[in-house]
């Protein structure tokens, strides 16, 4: 079964057509792989649909790292680290 990090790195890489050994928690979504506001908004539905959360805009908004939609994802889903 897939962890979570690496369920969000295949979504991210899927939108963003990276490789997804190349996504760390550190990367920045904008800066490192070039995401605009619309493929921000395909990684959120793409999170929301495999973790089966709904995610707050604003929370949302201020996720610039990897790590950090990873932390949102384990808090909605209580699988905190």
């Amino acid at each position: 079964m897939e962890d979570d990090f690496e369920k969000l790195k295949n979504i991210i890489a899927d939108v963003l057509n990276v490789d997804p050994d190349e996504i760390t928690e550190e990367t920045t979504l904008t800066d490192d792989l070039g995401a605009d506001s619309l493929d921000l908004y395909q990684i959120l539905m793409g999170i929301e649909d495999e973790f089966g959360i709904s995610a707050d805009q604003e929370k949302v908004e201020n996720i610039q790292t990897v790590g950090q939609a990873l932390e949102l994802i384990r808090k909605a889903t209580g699988t905190e680290a």
